[in-house]
């Protein structure tokens, strides 16, 4: 174990609330954005709170939002979530394209998992030393750029008609025999 994971705090990392088997639950709990009203450094988290504050706080009614204006300070965002992480985050020149994405962000987060030791269900003393499997480990790399799907990897090349395919023949044969009517 190295020294580094001496000060961090271990856990699991699991579903918080089984989040998704009933109904999903939004982890972001509060964001405070911090801001100088006059420093040129918030000038992105300004127009964030002038243009797009309120469809952020209509489109997400769970999540509590604090606007704090701190004088001759840099601005910085902090967000707490249910499971009692709290996320800072310094927006120091950032631009408001910026700023919505990092918000984005600390929103589909469930906390901080960087700053925890993660722990595993398994032990081994003896560890691969090939890394771990994936689903995609012995896939042949040509994948990658072939054209879906494709014969060559056991696409089925009697796909059903779709219903648009349907209606479209279902017209040409209707416009066939209003043709043949016709004459």
């Amino acid at each position: 174990m190295s020294n580094s994971n001496l000060f961090l705090k271990s856990g699991f990392i699991r579903a918080p609330l089984q989040n998704g088997v009933g109904r999903f639950v939004p982890q972001l709990q509060r964001i405070v954005l911090k801001f100088c009203k006059s420093n040129g450094s918030s000038r992105g988290l300004r127009d964030f709170i002038e243009q797009d504050l309120v469809d952020f706080a209509k489109q997400n009614p769970s999540v509590v939002v604090y606007l704090k204006p701190r004088r001759h300070r840099g601005p910085v965002i902090v967000a707490e979530y249910l499971n009692g992480d709290r996320v800072w985050m310094g927006m120091h020149n950032k631009t408001h394209s910026e700023i919505t994405k990092w918000i984005e962000v600390l929103r589909t987060q469930q906390g901080d998992i960087a700053s925890l030791r993660l722990r595993k269900y398994q032990y081994t003393d003896y560890p691969s030393v090939q890394g771990p499997w994936t689903p995609f480990t012995f896939k042949d790399p040509e994948l990658n750029t072939a054209k879906l799907p494709d014969p060559k990897y056991g696409a089925n090349n009697r796909l059903p008609m779709t219903a648009t395919e349907k209606l479209r023949l279902m017209f040409e044969k209707q416009k066939l025999n209003d043709v043949n009517t016709a004459e």
